[in-house]
């Protein structure tokens, strides 16, 4: 950090700081810009073979030392360094790196030193400095020998400490760890390793944190190539590059003593202007949150704790305008300046100004956003989101969409509405059409009223059909972080295969480019899937520690139809932010609709830091919390916490049996806590309100308002393994793993050490009647199954049951085809009534025609009478046929019935023949049906009454007298046994005797 003169071209230094201790002469010689090497930067303390103050030109690091030792820059350049009050430092964003040039240490002795001035916030497997070349995995050649220094590390035993090593390639990976000594101090920090003969000595700010004796040789790791090592990138393949503030670097080869350690750093007051500095520098963006500038605040403030570990103390000059919370005041009639004061525990302060903006109540309307089109109830806010303007909602068709309930009261137990009983949406029935609703926000803010319309079509509900087959979604491996799917060759859970030819069905390419631990819910109306996943990519290098600690915010939010198309609810390819910016990770995500909140409730695994800087390391357990929603577009914030016993919990999973939730949970310690008895293991809850907190595992707690233990440590007995990711499903009717009163369930547990998901087959009764006395795991019937019939692998997923329709496109890996359909046709007492009939049993919907001789008549089915529909048949039609027609949504094929004959079953002919040169007429009756007919025959020569029995033919003569007769009518009527009719007429030929 010593200042120096540079030459061309580089960007110049101000001498603001001296290295303490006799640098007089030193800074002379800088002050006249010579280049040449010094004797010493301090009496006792000898010339560094290199010095990087983060001086820099262009892709070059500038060696100050005068000793021309530059280093080459890559994927950085002049936006990554900033001046921190005369310090040049160079800020490190897991983008780039440094290549030091050999010479500075050579490897004749195991005789060194590495002086590195640092400041971080971030945990992680990258390396600061490191000597050594070569990049590969971990116990391979490849990876070359190396000593190192990681500032602030996520290994464990090393969380948020430094980590320093030496590693020379033997029999195993050859890395010896210099012991746990701690982390870095508040702001920047000096870190020196000492390496003399076979020891290594770590020092922090010039007092010892940590020594190592070994055994290893600095000519072992020296590379012969051009290439020292490097700053900024870590040797082992995977490892992030560095997230830090590096404002200094020294190398010497020779060992420095204790004393020359503390001469040479720069001093505490230097590293204080420098870190005071860099917390006014970054703490603005932290500071302001959501708000656009500090000089349109609107919404709360964030006013940190601490930042890089230094403590800061806020005051106000109108706490009632901004409280030292950050809270905004949203009771001001005009905008309002105010002073916000942070005083640093380096002694230094920082000022900001800040101008509250008076609330206008119509932006809260503005920032109401409603899908044009719902399937889901609607998320009617009832405060604004941007003032906190009191809104309440009317509905143009309270039995379509309700509105907001005035006296809505919070219940005792569990969370509250926060729609207040508004926007519970009633569809139309299947096959009945959409329909719209007009929806108006009254907004009420200091005395400012406003309204707004949204005109809102309410969908229809979707075809229902019953369970077939069950689907899976779930990722394989910590190196293959995509969402793959299977599904069941029919209604028997243990035959999944892979779908889509085994390749994964969702690869994500923003945010974290990771996706772990999917989970597919059925809405509540059964017509739409939904799918939620972690944001995560430990394949991508992020170490576990990190991932805790500096994890997604996000969720992985898609929807379909059919499990095979999948789109984002927030039509974005990106994730939805749900958690707050203090939590450290978003981890595992399940939802499951909660009856009396009629939303959906999203909970989740979290860390949850002081503030959001994240400095703190105490509390870090990890905790469940949740938000509610109702389309998994909009989320209420912030979370709220749901499981915090104090004792790390995570992967939570529910299932709804009778009147009680039952929630499935890992208990994360490594041991016994809290009652439970194994760590890493399963264990269960139960509730009549999903929102109840849990502050500690209780057998006796009340499950009204509370969630009552009933079984713990339940699968590693049976598995021999630690478990994770339980699932639970209901079996389907039809499922020969079914109980004979089709309680069936089946419980899936993650053995992410061996091979992924076990399953357990237990019945709904089992699960209910689980005590402490009668534990649900300690029974006979509670059996691990032998492996198979699941997914291959499958790492952390969920599991659904699915219609014959949807296991068909997803075994086919295509869109939904349409089903076969049947029509059935009856007429009785001249109403004609088709029955349509889908061949997976499910809804039918649409029209049927009916037609018979010049009529047709069309007529829509109630799907909810089971697709019928009816139509009274003119008088004189002689038979009907009904042809279904399908339905707009294409899922069911068109069908026709056979033809049925209306009255009693006869036919009609006629003849004429020559009988002593007179023409005489024939009619002929033929009946077919199964009922004698009485018929009567009335033309121009006469008329008779005739009985025809089933099966046979009466043929009636009339004769004309005549030699010649014209074409003459005849008119036919019948009566048959059963008092059904027939009449038709018929035409006699014209006929020449003679």
């Amino acid at each position: 950090m010593s200042p120096r003169p540079l030459p061309a071209p580089a960007r110049r230094r101000s001498l603001r700081r001296a290295v303490a201790g006799g640098v007089a002469g030193v800074l002379a010689v800088s002050m006249l810009g010579l280049t040449a090497p010094t004797a010493a930067l301090a009496a006792d303390v000898p010339a560094p073979t290199a010095h990087y103050d983060m001086s820099h030109s262009g892709s070059t690091l500038l060696d100050v030392s005068g000793n021309g030792r530059n280093a080459t820059l890559t994927g950085l350049s002049d936006a990554s360094f900033v001046d921190l009050a005369g310090d040049d430092t160079l800020r490190f964003r897991a983008d780039g790196y440094a290549a030091l040039p050999k010479g500075l240490v050579t490897g004749t002795d195991n005789d060194f030193t590495v002086e590195y001035t640092v400041t971080t916030q971030t945990g992680a497997n990258h390396f600061g400095w490191v000597i050594g070349d070569g990049v590969g995995p971990w116990n391979t050649t490849q990876l070359g020998n190396h000593v190192f220094l990681s500032p602030r590390n996520a290994q464990g035993g090393y969380t948020n400490q430094v980590l320093a090593a030496i590693r020379v390639k033997d029999s195993g990976n050859g890395e010896s760890r210099m012991p746990a000594g701690g982390g870095l101090n508040p702001g920047f920090t000096t870190l020196t390793m000492v390496g003399s003969g076979n020891t290594l000595t770590l020092y922090r700010d010039g007092a010892v944190i940590s020594t190592l004796t070994h055994s290893k040789s600095m000519a072992s790791i020296i590379p012969s190539g051009t290439v020292l090592g490097y700053l900024g990138r870590s040797l082992y393949q995977g490892d992030p590059l560095l997230r830090a503030d590096v404002s200094d670097v020294k190398f010497w080869d020779v060992a420095l003593t204790g004393d020359q350690v503390s001469s040479s750093m720069p001093t505490a007051v230097q590293k204080a202007a420098s870190t005071a500095e860099l917390i006014r520098l970054d703490i603005e963006p932290t500071v302001r949150a959501a708000n656009p500038s500090l000089d349109e605040v609107t919404s709360t403030l964030t006013l940190p704790s601490s930042l890089y570990g230094v403590s800061l103390a806020w005051e106000s000059s109108d706490p009632e305008v901004v409280s030292t919370d950050g809270e905004v005041s949203r009771a001001i009639t005009e905008d309002t300046p105010v002073t916000l004061t942070a005083t640093t525990g380096l002694g230094s302060t920082l000022t900001f100004g800040v101008t509250v903006l008076a609330p206008v109540v119509g932006a809260d309307l503005d920032a109401i956003v409603l899908k044009p089109r719902t399937t889901e109830n609607l998320p009617l806010v009832t405060t604004g989101t941007v003032n906190g303007a009191e809104i309440t909602w009317t509905s143009s068709d309270p039995a379509l969409v309700t509105s907001t309930d005035p006296g809505y009261v919070a219940p005792a137990a569990g969370a509250a509405d926060p729609f207040r009983g508004g926007g519970l949406v009633t569809r139309p029935g299947y096959g009945e059409g959409d329909r719209e609703v007009t929806l108006t926000a009254s907004a009420e803010l200091n005395g400012q009223t406003q309204t707004r319309e949204f005109v809102i079509t309410v969908a229809e509900l979707g075809r229902s059909a019953p369970d077939a087959g069950y689907a899976a979604a779930y990722f394989r491996s910590d190196s293959d972080e995509k969402i793959y799917q299977a599904a069941t060759s029919g209604n028997d859970f243990f035959t999944f295969s892979p779908v889509n030819g085994g390749q994964p069905t969702i690869t994500s390419t923003t945010d974290t480019t990771g996706l772990r631990d999917p989970y597919i819910l059925r809405s509540a109306n059964g017509d739409k899937y939904y799918m939620i996943a972690t944001d995560l990519c430990i394949g991508c290098g992020t170490g576990w520690g990190p991932a805790q600690s500096d994890g997604s915010l996000k969720v992985e939010v898609w929807e379909s139809e059919d499990l095979v198309e999948w789109t984002r609810t927030n039509g974005e390819n990106t994730g939805i932010t749900i958690n707050q910016p203090a939590a450290g990770m978003t981890w595992a995500p399940e939802a499951y609709w909660d009856d009396d909140l009629q939303s959906y409730v999203v909970f989740f695994a979290s860390r949850l830091y002081s503030d959001e800087t994240k400095s703190n390391s105490d509390n870090l357990y990890a905790r469940m919390f949740y938000v509610l929603t109702r389309d998994f577009t909009t989320f209420t914030y912030p979370p709220t916490s749901w499981q915090d016993t104090g004792f790390a919990r995570i992967d939570s999973t529910v299932q709804k049996i009778g009147d009680y939730y039952y929630r499935f949970t890992k208990n994360e310690e490594g041991g016994g806590a809290d009652g439970l008895e194994a760590g890493k293991d399963i264990f269960l809850e139960r509730s009549t309100v999903l929102t109840a907190p849990t502050t500690r595992s209780d057998w006796n707690a009340d499950p009204a308002s509370s969630w009552q233990l009933t079984d713990t440590r339940m699968t590693t007995l049976e598995t021999g393994q630690a478990g994770e990711g339980p699932q639970i499903i209901k079996l389907n009717e039809g499922d020969p793993n079914n109980t004979p009163d089709d309680d069936g369930y089946v419980f899936l547990v993650d053995n992410y050490g061996a091979g992924g998901y076990r399953a357990f087959v237990t019945s709904g009764d089992e699960i209910a009647s689980s005590r402490q006395a009668d534990r649900l795991s300690q029974r006979s019937t509670w059996n691990v199954r032998a492996p198979g019939g699941l997914p291959a692998s499958p790492r952390h997923g969920s599991f659904v049951s699915v219609s014959q329709q949807v296991l068909t496109a997803m075994q086919q890996w295509t869109s939904v085809a349409a089903v076969a359909s049947e029509t059935a046709l009856s007429v009785e007492d001249g109403v004609a009534t088709a029955t349509v009939t889908a061949s997976d049993e499910g809804q039918v919907a649409g029209s049927v025609t009916f037609a018979g001789d010049d009529w047709s008549e069309t007529v829509a089915l109630v799907a909810a009478d089971g697709g019928v529909a009816s139509v009274e048949v003119p008088t004189g039609v002689g038979s009907v046929t009904a042809s279904y027609d399908g339905y707009r949504d294409g899922l069911v094929s068109a069908s026709a019935s056979e033809t049925v004959p209306l009255g009693l079953d006869l036919t009609v002919t006629t003849a004429t023949r020559c009988v002593v040169g007179k023409v005489v007429q024939v009619v002929s009756v033929t009946n077919a049906d199964d009922v004698a007919a009485t018929v009567t025959l009335s033309g121009a020569f006469g008329g008779k009454t005739v009985t025809v029995q089933p099966g046979k033919t009466v043929a009636s003569s009339f004769s004309t007298r005549v030699a010649s007769a014209p074409s003459t009518p005849v008119a036919v009527t019948a009566t048959g046994a059963d008092d059904r009719t027939f009449t038709t007429a018929a035409t006699v030929a014209a006929a020449t005797c003679g």
